[in-house]
């Protein structure tokens, strides 16, 4: 019998294996992935058993499989991304331009966890680097006018042009013949057979790194070059793809092979018989699998399943997919298309390649269970596959598969029985039972002063209730960010764990329908047998989209097309049905977010599809020039498996059904309103189309669970089950009595609210500030102005917002209306610095009361003042600085009162000597209106929450959430107390011109009150580094959360417990009119590094922001732009750790602009950005070090400021630990007497200077310094300086979270 088609997905537990047999019923089984006791290969395993059951026979498990009868094996594999995660790839050279080693090392420059404060990041995937002395250069820029300069590229021999029509200098040519010796002297050594190859701008002008790629080719290497990969601008990504692909690659093509020889021919033999799933979605034969292809091949499956089964093509209501597997969680959205992206991070690697949109948001039934400072914490930490849950008899925690088995929602005797050390046990019930008894006997004892006393089933159930809230958290995450109503939505339930949260989770997220597959617990397998083969090509490009540039476009899409085509025909498939597909991938000028837009042949409209798309997705449009960064045509060879499913119109055309009230056994299932009930048991099989199920029951087959919930029912269909949910909440809950499930649950709701207000936010902002680099903050309040939740963006926002409402709270008593929004930005009102303008909205009762409060902080790109950018290094008042808002009312009676703002920004600031008003009033104008968007959003939710619980259990939640932080907080600082003795806590350090930043803490030990003292602080400084008190309460709250560590509540009750001194008239409590633009930027730092030394907790971070900017305005030449950056250094160093070098540290978290685009944009060159070895304090831990960052000048006449600091007095070791170099800046200034030679001048920390073209500046930020006295022969090692109390530290465990979720969470960045 031939014809047999086999789909596999072999996941990180179970390996899913369905199988199309001619005139028989699919073959459907699950076996573990990894069983070494039985089985080599688990795909292998499960071809046998196949053919095992065609055969009639049994196959030896050491006999060679025969490939006659099989017509195709697809599969979709998590090696790839195992080897990612375990660290586990080929050893790899990073081939690279010279002075750019370090360009993984550096990243971005953020830190992965702003509340880390080891800052640790994951080892990068190659072993060792070559540089190669080769260097080409955008020569024009586009920023500010300066894609209207021409440049004649017949004007000089080094210019040329590249793919993308920009205009290329060709610096310096490489060596061939010096590379040649280099690799082959490497590939001699026998050690790396693995090359990644990135070159700078190579995806533009690819001419070296071709000629290396076959240079190194010829040799021997296996090599993944950049341009051929993905050809995009941004050599980090590209950088870091191409590693992992050259990573990866080899254990994809080892894991080929091996899996090739279980078969007669080995892989010869398979031909096109054996295809892949990639991350795009589609397949591609074994021959073409790469590891940048793989990360995604398993659940891109899935999303492909539930697109073709469970969408309902005739409402064309999206549906959202739900992946709940044994160790991650994955969520998608499917509206008719599969939804792609071309970046995202995995295990702290960046990867740029098209893949789909797949948000990998939580860990899935191998989550573990936590009590946390009085509150029921799900993850985001896995137990894996090894060991697994606990009930799986390998000694793991407990576990929400332990949850869902303790409450009868997993049956054991209809599990398979595959553990113990035989691998013949069931699921262990008992001990499962037996911890759940000991986790609450340890809760109530924790709670046994309130009164509250749970059964083991109360914490199982909240255990899974508060899972459910953090799975639904980012689902509402991911659908608000596009625009969507997470309610205007179907579910599609899959995965091992999806049928048993399939009702509750539908529940929370107000979705009334649930469509579960048969096969639902293999959807991946069945995507992959119901997925297409697709070919993709990829160009890049630099233009504008115009009737001048079509011809562009089109030649580019006939060299793609061509290459499709041509390596169609090389897999011999082109008998088969094609499509083609082609997108331009678009932006606007001046703007980082790019859409992927369709481009039918014929027509020329993709710009008016881009503005529409963008409109609809953000809420604005811009005047100003569409651009297109590549063409991509993508070749479908169709699948001939597909038939059509749409369930929901299935049960629309459903005439009658017939309830089925026998069962095939019955349970006692617990459920959170009703306790113990008898739930029947129904075996999916013996189930007749058209039957409804009620709840509560559980349907089961050989491979899927499904929990149908009391009130809701189970619609049996050819393929699928519908489940009809009830929505309505019956249960009460007390407005007296906090029970600690329902907290745990209301945090969660709480963050959820600030973070749909900041996807708002970002969604209807237009300013890159607040759109791209997501340098804002949003807030919920109580009727106090107390914080309650703030979603972690900026860190120096922490705190200080809720001073901002209680002073507009206090002027505005009694006065407020429906409709007021009020707006402010002075530090005497709660202000960081001017440019974070606060907009605060009272959500009123009927007597125009505040029962709660809503605000937004956004840093405005301009605002006024003195300098371009509103950051002025040589400030010396606060009316130096932009416009001040003390308090206004932005929006009176819901009018907002644009003549009042265009006067308080344009006009205001202009009148004092040497100030400007702002340069940017439409951003200004538009970033507020989002401002109060995202406020109104908030109102809403906060609404609704009354709605759903009443005003009364609102209020208890909001101040129970803030007495978990307040308890958290004195908790740690009885630590304190008891680490030094019972001594009062003393620090103090100077800033560059000799200001003390001092700090006493004093501790009551039975209170857990502590007062910190900062009066002996040095006084107001003529200058821009005063740091307003709002500021100095976000550095405070800052410091402890990170000395916390474990994750707390974000809120007032962190700072309940102290009592703040201040002197008035100092640097840290200025006056009024005090200037204050640096205090937020470096003074926080040194509040910070003081606080830390003060708690003997970490030595001296760099310090400083390292703010940078330039720019110019040519009116003769129509050239206007500004440029800012803050720049990383080295982190201090703990007592467990060592510094991280070249990362933002602290109250920072900003992304540099990488190198290509910075060259691109801008008329400079970057000579150097790498680590500057050595910078970090010596110790027992070392500190980190900073880099070098050397940058040239294209452009005559630009204006260059520094504020920085750490030039004079350097970063402070700790407890013996050495100090860290200190910073430098110089000026490379061209001779007058003799233009090629260089003078080179200090520039200091604080200046403003203006360079001529062909000036350079180079910027050596300081390190951290370094913790304990360094080990010498005749010392030994004191950990901790001796100390036996430790704080909580730890290094956070990676982000699990991946796709458009996982880059929300860590693109988060400050001014």
């Amino acid at each position: 019998m031939s014809g047999i088609q086999i789909a596999i997905d072999r996941g990180g537990t179970f390996c899913d294996v369905i199988a199309k047999i001619p005139n028989q019923p699919d073959y459907v089984f699950k076996l573990l992935s990894v069983d070494t006791l039985n089985y080599k290969d688990a795909p292998t395993e499960g071809i046998r058993r196949v053919l095992e059951k065609v055969e009639g026979r049994s196959i030896p498990k050491s006999e060679k499989l025969k490939l006659d009868l099989i017509e195709s094996i697809r599969m979709g594999t998590t090696v790839a991304t195992n080897a990612l995660l375990e660290r586990k790839g080929a050893k790899v050279l990073l081939v690279t331009t010279k002075g750019f080693k370090d360009v993984l090392v550096i990243g971005n420059q953020t830190r992965p966890i702003i509340f880390d404060l080891t800052a640790r990041k994951l080892g990068h995937l190659y072993q060792s680097v070559l540089e190669v002395d080769e260097r080409v250069t955008i020569e024009n820029f586009s920023e500010g006018g300066g894609d209207k300069l021409k440049v004649d590229v017949n004007s000089d021999p080094s210019f040329t042009v590249g793919i993308t029509g920009d205009i290329i200098r060709v610096m310096k040519k490489p060596d061939y013949e010096v590379i040649k010796s280099d690799l082959q002297s490497i590939y001699n050594k026998g050690e790396i057979k693995s090359v990644a190859l990135s070159l700078l701008h190579s995806y533009t002008y690819p001419e070296h790194e071709a000629k290396i790629a076959k240079i190194a080719k010829d040799i021997g290497f296996k090599v993944s070059v950049s341009h051929e990969l993905q050809p995009m601008i941004g050599i980090v990504n590209r950088t870091s793809s191409t590693v992992a692909d050259a990573y990866l690659s080899p254990i994809i093509q080892d894991y080929i092979q091996n899996f090739g020889a279980g078969f007669e021919g080995g892989l010869d033999a398979f031909g096109n018989k054996l295809l892949f799933m990639q991350s795009n979605g589609g397949l591609c034969p074994w021959y073409k699998f790469t590891g940048l292809k793989a990360i995604l091949s398993g659940p891109a499956g899935g999303m492909v399943g539930f697109g073709e089964t469970c969408f309902d093509s005739v409402s064309g209501k999206a549906t959202i997919g739900f992946d709940a597997g044994g160790t991650s969680t994955d969520v998608s959205r499917y509206s008719g298309n599969l939804e792609h992206i071309y970046e995202t991070v995995v295990s702290q690697v960046s990867l740029q390649t098209p893949q789909l949109d797949i948000s990998t948001v939580a860990a899935g039934g191998g989550s573990i269970l936590f009590w946390r400072n009085g509150m029921f914490v799900v993850g985001p930490e896995s137990a894996g596959s090894d060991p697994g849950p606990a009930c799986y008899r390998k000694g793991g925690p407990l576990t929400v598969t332990d949850a869902n088995l303790f409450l009868g929602r997993l049956l054991p005797d209809y599990f398979p029985k595959i553990f113990g050390p035989n691998h013949d046990l069931p699921l262990d019930y008992e001990l499962a039972a037996k911890k759940f008894a000991e986790l609450t006997e340890e809760i109530n004892k924790d709670k046994e002063v309130e009164g509250i006393k749970l059964t083991p089933e109360e914490v199982a159930c909240g255990f899974l209730k508060v899972a459910v809230e953090a799975m639904a958290r980012p689902i509402r995450n991911l659908t608000e960010a596009k625009g969507f109503n997470t309610s205007d939505h179907n579910l599609a339930c899959f995965g091992g764990s999806g049928g048993q949260f399939s009702v509750s989770l539908s529940k929370n997220l107000g979705i009334s329908h649930v469509a579960i597959h048969k096969y639902s617990s293999l959807l991946s397998a069945y995507g992959i047998q119901l997925a297409d083969i697709v070919i993709e090509k990829q160009l890049p490009a630099s233009f504008a989209y115009s009737n001048e540039t079509f011809k562009q476009i089109d030649a580019k899409v006939e060299i793609l097309v061509a290459a499709a085509n041509e390596e169609l025909k090389a897999t011999a498939l082109s008998e088969f049905h094609t499509r083609l597909e082609v997108y331009l991938n678009m932006r606007y000028v001046g703007s980082d977010t790019h859409l992927l837009i369709p481009r039918i042949e014929g027509e020329y409209d993709a710009d008016e599809k881009f503005i529409q798309r963008h409109k609809s997705e953000f809420g604005f449009t811009l005047d100003r020039k569409v651009l297109v960064d590549d063409v991509q045509v993508l070749l479908y060879v169709e699948s001939t498996h597909k038939e059509p499913q749409n369930p929901f119109e299935e049960l629309n055309k459903l005439t009658t059904t017939t309830v089925v009230t026998d069962a095939d056994d019955n349970k006692l299932v617990y459920f959170e309103d009703n306790g113990w009930l008898k739930s029947s048991i129904q075996q999916l099989p013996n189930l007749k189309k058209g039957t409804t199920i009620n709840g509560p029951s559980i349907i089961i087959d050989n491979t899927q669970t499904i929990l149908v919930e009391p009130k809701s029912k189970a619609v049996i269909l050819p393929d699928h089950i519908l489940v009809l949910v009830d929505l309505e909440n019956d249960k009460k809950v007390s407005h007296e009595v906090v029970d600690p499930i329902q907290l745990s649950v209301f945090g969660h709701r709480f963050m959820s609210v600030a973070e749909q207000m900041g996807r708002t936010l970002q969604q209807t902002a237009i300013s890159t500030n607040i759109k791209e680099r997501l340098d804002f903050s949003c807030a919920i309040f109580d009727a106090n102005g107390d914080l309650v939740a703030n979603a972690p963006h900026v860190p120096i926002h922490l705190g200080a917002m809720s001073f901002a409402v209680k002073a507009q709270k206090d002027i505005w008593e009694g006065k407020l209306e429906q409709g007021d929004v009020l707006v402010s930005n002075h530090p005497s009102a709660g202000g960081s610095h001017l440019p974070d303008i606060t907009v605060i909205t009272p959500v009123l009762d009927k007597d125009n009361k505040p029962i709660f409060w809503t605000a937004s902080r956004g840093h405005h790109a301009d605002i006024g003042s003195i300098s371009a950018g509103s950051m002025p290094p040589n400030s010396k008042t606060i009316f130096d600085e932009g416009a001040a808002i003390v308090t206004h009312k932005l929006c009176a009676r819901g009018v907002f009162d644009e003549e009042g703002m265009t006067r308080i920004l344009l006009e205001e600031p202009a009148k004092h000597p040497g100030g400007s008003g702002t340069r940017t009033l439409g951003d200004n104008i538009s970033d507020l209106k989002a401002q109060v968007s995202a406020n109104y959003k908030g109102i809403t939710l906060l609404k609704k929450l009354v709605d759903e619980f009443s005003l009364n259990v609102i209020n208890l939640y909001m101040g129970a959430i803030q007495s978990t932080a307040e308890v958290a907080v004195r908790n740690l600082l009885r630590l304190a107390f008891e680490k030094f003795g019972g001594h009062d806590l003393k620090a103090i350090d100077y800033l560059d011109d000799g200001t003390a930043i001092a700090l006493q803490v004093t501790i009551d030990p039975e209170s857990g009150d502590a007062v910190f003292d900062f009066t002996e602080s040095g006084d107001e400084i003529y200058g821009n580094l005063n740091a307003p008190r709002a500021i100095l309460y976000s550095a405070v709250l800052y410091v402890l959360r990170s000395l916390i560590s474990s994750d707390i509540p974000l809120n007032n009750g962190c700072l309940k417990p102290i009592k703040f001194l201040t002197r008035e008239g100092s640097v840290v409590h200025p006056s009024f009119e005090a200037a204050v633009v640096g205090g937020n930027v470096e003074t926080t730092q040194r509040i910070v590094d003081v606080m830390l030394k003060a708690f003997e907790a970490a030595a001296a971070s760099q310090g400083t922001c390292n703010n940078f900017t330039f720019g110019i305005t040519d009116k003769e030449n129509g050239i206007s732009f500004g440029y800012y950056e803050t720049i990383c250094g080295g982190a201090g160093a703990g007592p467990t750790w060592d510094g991280q070098s070249v990362v933002q540290c602290h109250t920072t978290n900003t992304r540099i602009t990488d190198t290509e685009l910075f060259e691109k944009r801008y008329p400079i060159i970057v000579h150097e950005y790498s680590v500057r070895t050595g910078s970090g304090g010596d110790g027992l831990h070392k500190g980190g070090d900073g880099v070098v960052r050397d940058i040239e000048f294209t452009y005559p006449n630009l204006q260059v400021s520094c504020l920085m600091e750490r030039r004079s007095l350097p970063p402070f070791g700790l407890l013996g630990g050495g100090n860290a170099l200190r910073g430098k800046n110089y000026w490379f200034r061209h001779s007058k007497t003799n233009p090629k030679e260089f003078r080179r001048i200090s520039l200091g920390g604080k200046c403003t200077v203006k360079v001529d073209k062909g000036d350079r500046v180079v910027i050596l930020t300081p390190g951290g310094g370094g913790f304990g006295a360094p080990v010498t022969k005749n010392t030994k090692p004191k950990q901790n300086g001796g100390s036996t109390v430790n704080y909580p530290i730890e290094s956070s465990t990676p982000t699990i979270l991946t796709g458009s979720v996982g880059l929300r969470s860590i693109t988060q960045d400050t001014n």
